[in-house]
């Protein structure tokens, strides 16, 4: 993750081919190690920083580091059986993987962090850095945050980031009726909970295997989609015999969606700029036994190469990721003032290609899975004023909260509101 910039789950798959593993048990204390070290970073490294003086974290390399997080993380958050025995557990192995030598230097590190007490990292601190600390957050953040939802709100959408959110699934009825779908999930151990705002998406509330590892998967009689993301491609309202633009659309989960809302019919040219995501979207298109689907590498902050103007455009655009930091942890680590300034110039220039794109009396709908408003309502506010031929209209199902600053058609979507990943959506009708 360190060296290539790789996500959580990215880096999982690609170390476990490395390694051959294929156990599930392994993968998944894997998955709770790095996805719960990472969450704690910064009050982790503060706390090796306290045991490390004089030195700092920043003094030793990639993997020394990657050891004392994990060691910090085992020795000081999990509260499961004996610490010391956990300690020497955790050292040892370190050891084996880095060789002493390597861990030579921190060696006494390692005894002086068992008798740290976690409170001394506060001592001295203001309240933003307090809350950032005991919400794992940067600092910036926490204060943005402030600002954006005032305190108190500001602390609940914090807090929720340290919590797992519910599974969610959208039923395929290119393969089957929901109710066939759902009778199948019973007999494979899967018990789900209709979300009655969405057509075809269900929650997750017991299962006995791995999503992955289910019959129903593998058939493509379900999509793994969070309800934000449902939420979008439902608003989207793709009909069938119409030309839709799936800009920024691996790995596909809006873009089945959409193909099912227009039963196989019409044309889909989904676009993606990354080599890794065209070969998901693809697998993922088969697997649900999508039709009317071309794909089309490309840049889309550039002119998009598709031809004549479509019905539908809906651009998906790369975001800060501040509203997934419970699946994305790592995503916390990049917010500064000025990574969300180059996400707002990239999604800028990606609604303006997307514009040109888009026929008359077509729509044009823009998501991200940030809550900044740097990113969502001024952008809807540039957009409106360079392109006075759209107007912003209302997207239906209405699940989300009015957005900020006046743009009340649009809608928010934030985890400690709604339970599942936060997002922004916003519908724009063009003039016939």
């Amino acid at each position: 993750m360190e060296l290539s910039g790789l996500s959580e789950s990215a880096a999982l798959s690609k170390t476990s081919k490395q390694l051959g593993i294929t156990e599930m048990a392994v993968k998944g204390l894997a998955y709770r190690l790095l996805y719960e070290t990472v969450r704690r970073k910064n009050y982790l490294d503060r706390l090796i920083d306290e045991a490390l003086k004089p030195s700092s974290l920043n003094d030793y390399d990639l993997g020394v580091r990657a050891f004392l997080r994990l060691y910090a993380y085992k020795t000081k958050i999990e509260r499961e059986g004996n610490v010391h025995k956990r300690a020497v557990e955790t050292a040892h192995t370190g050891r084996a993987v880095l060789g002493w030598e390597a861990l030579q230097p921190v060696e006494k590190a390692l005894g002086k962090l068992l008798s740290i007490p976690e409170r001394s990292v506060f001592e001295g601190l203001g309240d933003a850095d307090k809350v950032a600390l005991s919400t794992f957050h940067p600092a910036f953040f926490v204060e943005y945050c402030f600002r954006l939802f005032g305190r108190s709100e500001a602390l609940k959408f914090l807090a929720s980031s340290q919590k797992s959110l519910p599974l969610y699934i959208r039923l395929n009825t290119l393969k089957a009726p929901d109710e066939e779908i759902v009778a199948a999930l019973g007999k494979e151990g899967l018990t789900v909970e209709k979300i009655s705002a969405l057509e075809h998406v269900f929650k997750i509330v017991k299962a006995k295997q791995p999503l992955v590892k289910t019959q129903s998967f593998r058939q493509g009689f379900f999509c793994m989609e969070d309800a934000s993301s449902a939420l979008v491609a439902e608003a989207a309202t793709a009909k069938p015999a119409k030309t839709v633009f799936d800009v920024c659309a691996a790995p596909g989960a809006k873009t089945s969606h959409m193909a099912m809302q227009m039963k196989n019919t019409g044309e889909i040219c989904a676009l993606d700029y990354s080599k890794r995501g065209m070969r998901a979207l693809k697998a993922n298109l088969a697997r649900y036994s999508v039709e009317n689907v071309s794909l089309v590498r490309a840049d889309a902050r550039t002119s998009l190469p598709l031809g004549e103007p479509a019905n539908l455009v809906l651009l998906d655009a790369p975001s800060s990721e501040s509203g997934i930091l419970s699946s994305v942890p790592s995503a916390k680590w990049r917010l500064t003032s000025e990574f969300i300034a180059r996400m707002e110039q990239v999604q800028w220039q990606m609604l303006h290609s997307c514009a040109d794109a888009v026929r008359e009396g077509g729509v044009l709908v823009y998501c991200t899975n940030s809550v900044c408003v740097e990113e969502n309502e001024t952008q809807v506010e540039h957009f409106l004023r360079a392109f006075p031929e759209f107007k912003l209209v209302e997207a239906a199902p209405r699940v989300g909260l009015p957005g900020l600053r006046g743009f009340e058609k649009c809608q928010r979507i934030y985890p400690h509101v709604h339970t599942c990943e936060g997002a922004f959506l916003a519908r724009f009708q063009r003039a016939s």
